[in-house]
This record gives C-alpha cells, structure tokens and sequence, in this order.
C-alpha cells in the first residue's frame, strides 16, 4: 500500500532532518541498494575469519594453547557474522513482522508491539520507496 501525499511529504521531512543532523549516516543509508551494506560485512567477516585462521596457526606452532583457542573463537564469530549477513542479504533472514505482511496498524492505536522495531519500520518503508522507483 502506498503512502498518501501527507505520509509522504511527513516521511521526507523527516529524512531531511536526519539527514542534516548526522551527514555520515546519510551517507550510508543514501546507498542504492540494501544489500551493499550485507555485502560490506561479509568482506569484513572474510577478513576476520582469516585473522582466526592466523591466530590459530601461531598458536599451534608456538605451542600457545590460549592463543590457538582464541584464534578459533575468532574464525567462530567471524562465521556467524558472515553466515548471517549472507542470509539477509538472500533475503533469508526477514522475520516475517506485521508490515512486511501487509497488515496496517493506524498511528496511535496502540499497536506498537505488533508493528517491530523502528529500524524494521524504516528499512520496510526504505524498501517499499524503492520498489515503486
């Protein structure tokens, strides 16, 4: 359902504000598409599993036990990181909320609870504007 002439113009004053006050979050939500900034994280979770796998290696040939564990913890994290940014970025990580559904709330009618997150109403809304461009 698209947004109404008000929701709209509501939405983009918004944007300009926050733009204005926080220029390098502008700049990062301004990028195209969604997925870049999963695609970003995966590189990082890359890089991090492959410091685990050095840590791990001097480890082991130095014979320093808690530096090898610790270089596996490290290749662990980086590997739920990266796991769960490539799902999302696939689109397989979307908790299914109330407006991805579809189902509308009217502002005020208490239905916050059944609505997500405001990061999850902002990127439903982000998206929803972008699909119609």
């Amino acid at each position: 359902m698209p947004l109404s002439e008000h929701e709209q113009r509501l939405l983009d004053q918004i944007e300009q504000a926050l733009y204005a006050e926080d220029p390098k979050w502008a700049n990062t939500v301004r990028i195209s598409d969604p997925r870049s900034h999963y695609k970003r994280r995966l590189i990082k979770a890359s890089i991090g599993f492959a410091l685990g796998v050095v840590l791990m290696m001097v480890g082991v040939v130095s014979q320093m036990i808690p530096l090898g564990v610790g270089g596996f913890v490290v290749m662990l994290a980086a590997c739920l990181w990266g796991l769960s940014s490539w799902k999302r970025m696939n689109g397989f990580g979307d908790s299914g909320s109330a407006t991805a559904s579809g189902a509308s709330v009217p502002p005020g009618k208490g239905g916050k609870k059944s609505r997500g997150s405001f990061m999850e109403r902002m990127e439903e809304r982000w998206r929803r504007r972008h699909d119609e461009r």
